[in-house]
């Protein structure tokens, strides 16, 4: 069977087995329990994290209110981390959830640098991941901004149908900016 990281990578870039043990070499691997807070509000970031199985969320807390708002979800063959703090040093502006028992392959900045001058199809993969991501969270913003509450439920299910069961409906609604009975009822019809 071929590791998930190493077929997640060459879905863009081929890798020779030296090149991949050369990329996985640099990771250390995280199991984590459900609930487990993997980054914490106003802490550094040391590492992004492949999800090799498990899903979490990451999201906000608004001071005032108290009330929380998801912006990601990362599932199997995903990545997650805190970008802005992970690439400035700086510390974090969100939390990192464990949804469930999580097995997470961990890179740290300098490695991930190291491992992108050194190799030139993990930076290319970097790159194209980089880009794919963007694209993705400007549609999602589009859709928030032009999208009615039944339009991001419908594309939220259709977008990612592996997930609609393993999150809580709260999540998911905080998620796409709505209340939780509005998901119930949107889910009932």
């Amino acid at each position: 069977m071929v590791h998930p990281l190493r077929a997640h990578i060459e879905a863009i870039s081929k890798l020779t087995d030296e090149e991949f043990e050369f990329i996985l070499s640099h990771f250390t691997p995280v199991k984590l329990k459900k609930h487990h807070l993997l980054v914490r509000e106003g802490e550094l970031v040391k590492c992004e994290y492949f999800v090799l199985k498990g899903c979490l969320r990451a999201y906000m807390t608004d001071e005032k209110s108290g009330k929380e708002y998801t912006y990601q979800f990362a599932a199997e063959t995903w990545w997650i981390s805190e970008r802005d703090a992970f690439l400035n040093q700086t510390p974090s502006k969100t939390a990192i959830e464990c949804l469930e028992d999580c097995e997470l392959l961990a890179i740290t900045l300098e490695d991930t640098l190291k491992v992108g001058r050194e190799l030139w199809k993990y930076e290319h993969y970097k790159s194209v991941k980089s880009a794919h991501g963007f694209v993705a969270l400007q549609k999602r913003l589009q859709l928030m901004i032009m999208g009615s509450a039944k339009e991001r439920f419908e594309h939220f299910v259709m977008q990612y149908p592996h997930l609609y069961n393993r999150i809580p409906k709260a999540m998911i609604a905080t998620y796409l900016g709505v209340t939780r009975e509005t998901i119930s009822r949107l889910y009932r019809k």
